[in-house]
């Protein structure tokens, strides 16, 4: 199938504007028609990309016109993953304020407060905690928010978590981090 160059060119102007939190831009492509949740080749969805580069004002505007926060990319990330991994608490509230999923998972089960535990996020960690995220939430391989945070070495939100399962989950949670190193 061959795209026509200026249908081509606007596409990519598209994305651009997404992932570089162009909004004036993407307010135009999208009153031309063009679907809130286009994805490229990748799978990224506007909204991942708006999401993933910590653009807020672009990732409201998607959500505005439709986009949905559930479409996860060809990885599976979703675009609420993408701002717990990057760490902006301003990014994780919009989306949940607007109908993200606080429980929306990967295909490997994967859960934003799974991906916040790996890399040190204790703010958004709480956040999560506090919009009704399931502390005990497994992913395919047994590994939950605190077996996360240990394999990744994440001490911060290794003690957060721990503190809130209590002592006795201690033994249980480290059972996958042991499958998950070899």
């Amino acid at each position: 199938m061959t795209i026509e160059p200026e249908i081509l060119e606007a596409l990519q102007d598209t994305f651009a504007a997404a992932r570089g939190g162009d909004t004036a831009r993407l307010r135009i492509w999208l009153d031309r028609g063009v679907p809130p949740n286009l994805r490229n080749d990748k799978g990224d969805s506007l909204l991942m990309l708006a999401s993933y580069h910590e653009h807020l004002e672009a990732t409201r505007l998607l959500m505005e016109r439709g986009a949905d926060p559930g479409v996860a990319n060809d990885q599976g990330q979703t675009p609420l993953q993408a701002a717990a991994f990057r760490g902006n608490i301003a990014l994780v509230k919009l989306l949940l304020n607007l109908g993200a999923s606080v429980e929306g998972r990967s295909p490997s089960g994967r859960t934003a407060l799974m991906m916040a535990a790996m890399f040190g996020r204790t703010e958004i960690v709480s956040l999560l905690l506090e919009r009704g995220a399931d502390l005990h939430a497994t992913d395919a391989g047994g590994a939950n928010a605190l077996a996360a945070a240990r394999i990744m070495g994440a001490a911060q939100t290794e003690a957060q978590l721990q503190a809130l399962l209590g002592a006795d989950q201690k033994e249980d949670t480290s059972r996958p981090a042991a499958k998950a190193q070899g």
